[in-house]
């Protein structure tokens, strides 16, 4: 479903419109004056916008031209009983989808909304892929980040290997698609290997290749991972799971820089950059004698390590909005949001699957909130369940299990002092404390003397 703003002075023929789209089940809000749906276009933040040419007080073109000062690139369709070719190719240039002259048949809109709405979901769709093959995808604010980001921008232009560890889930392979994207390798490919998932018997074969015959299955020559990431970057995902018996043949061609595929005798040449990934303790696997140390000191070269979500709070505001501007390109879905409530609530919570966790549940929320807001409500997080205070009705202060006293204390001195419209004499009487104490609180909550609302 999407959300269409339709304007058009003309009574009959806005309705005319408004039907033909309800029908295709999407939501539409209409105006009869260009001048009162700019007012209103940041609030209904419509998908699309159908507007007529001839309107009194500003013509179609001009209001394509203000509505893409607001919003640049936002989808258009333009309608007019005066139509000529030049006012079509202007209304183009100008940023419009298409122009329909009237009189026109309702499958003629129908097709022209679908068009549009279908463009504008490959180009989200487009836009998150590249992305995350841009390694875009790595995002947050905080110090953390900073500093891996920091990381990024040394590391990229070498050929140094790095070893990245981390808890899983916490975005290991997208640093590591930062790294090759910002390096002088990015036009070549970018190879994944899970190494968790090879068979042992297979390892060889996946990671070097083999020759047709070489064994039973072997119907055709085939070229491994390193031939295939040849003047790019070869992804070792979880590292740390490969066998001892592989182990030796990867430091092999690590040291030498050539491979030889299975069943052959023939020496290749490779120019792979190598980055592994793993959320096991390689030092610790190396002492218990199930990593090779000389394998170890080979691949981390360059190591980092990546904290926890619940290190790193700071991001998950960066990485919300990220995840919300990523569900919506991939469904359709129309959210613009999420309450503060709900934010505070992902702030707070521990995070024990990191960041994968938090996308899953960002997909689960806006599966129950496809347009609009995020609340409390869409979110289903084991061990935090949100509870309103006793007696509270709708659009009181929400606690939540978890809450400190002092972050409790906040949010009802906060929703007092909204719901007296910023009278603070009257909220200290409703809080009981005195008009002091509630001054020094709004201080240290970053409200200056004399204001209220926040500096």
């Amino acid at each position: 479903m999407a959300k269409i703003l339709v304007t058009d002075d003309e009574q009959i023929m806005r309705e005319l419109v408004v039907d033909t789209v309800t029908l295709l089940g999407h939501q539409c809000t209409s105006y009869r004056d260009p001048l009162a749906a700019l007012d209103q276009i940041e609030e209904d933040d419509p998908d699309l916008v159908i507007s007529d040419f001839k309107m009194p007080g500003m013509n179609g073109l001009e209001f394509l031209k203000q509505i893409q000062k607001r919003r640049p690139g936002q989808s258009f369709l333009m309608m007019t009983a005066f139509g000529t070719i030049e006012m079509a190719v202007e209304a183009i240039k100008c940023g419009a989808d298409n122009f329909i002259e009237k009189p026109f048949q309702p499958e003629i809109l129908e097709h022209q909304v679908r068009l549009v709405l279908e463009s504008q979901r490959m180009r989200k769709e487009n836009k998150s892929l590249r992305q995350q093959l841009s390694g875009k995808n790595f995002v947050g604010q905080g110090s953390v980040f900073k500093k891996l980001k920091h990381f990024v921008e040394e590391v990229a232009p070498t050929n140094a290997t790095v070893l990245i560890t981390g808890e899983s889930g916490v975005g290991k392979e997208v640093l590591a698609r930062a790294v090759h994207f910002q390096s002088n390798r990015a036009g070549g490919p970018f190879v994944k290997v899970n190494c968790a998932a090879m068979p042992e018997s297979l390892i060889e074969s996946e990671l070097f290749g083999h020759e047709k015959g070489s064994f039973t299955g072997a119907i055709k020559t085939r070229k491994g991972k390193f031939e295939q990431a040849h003047f790019g970057t070869l992804l070792l995902d979880e590292v740390g799971e490969m066998p001892l018996s592989a182990q030796s043949k990867l430091l092999r061609v690590l040291q030498e820089r050539e491979v030889v595929r299975v069943g052959a005798d023939e020496e290749i040449k490779v120019d792979v950059r190598v980055i592994c990934t793993t959320n096991r303790d390689l030092r610790k696997e190396v002492e218990a004698g199930r990593f090779r140390e000389d394998l170890f000191y080979r691949l981390s070269v360059v190591p980092v390590q990546i904290s926890s979500l619940r290190e790193r709070r700071e991001d998950i505001p960066g990485l919300v909005l990220y995840f919300i501007d990523k569900i919506n390109g991939d469904n359709g879905y129309a959210v613009h949001g999420i309450e503060p409530e709900a934010l505070s609530m992902l702030e707070r919570y521990n995070w024990p699957g990191n960041i994968r966790q938090l996308e899953n549940a960002m997909e689960r929320a806006m599966v129950f909130c496809k347009s609009g807001v995020i609340g409390v409500d869409n979110f289903e997080l084991p061990g935090m369940t949100p509870l309103k205070a006793s007696g509270s009705s709708e659009g009181e202060v929400v606690l939540h299990a978890g809450m400190t006293v002092a972050q409790a204390e906040q949010a009802l001195i906060l929703k007092t002092l909204g719901e007296c419209k910023g009278n603070r004499t009257r909220a200290s009487e409703m809080l009981d404390i005195s008009i002091r104490t509630l001054r020094n609180k709004l201080h240290e909550y970053g409200y200056a003397d004399g204001k209220d609302s926040p500096e």
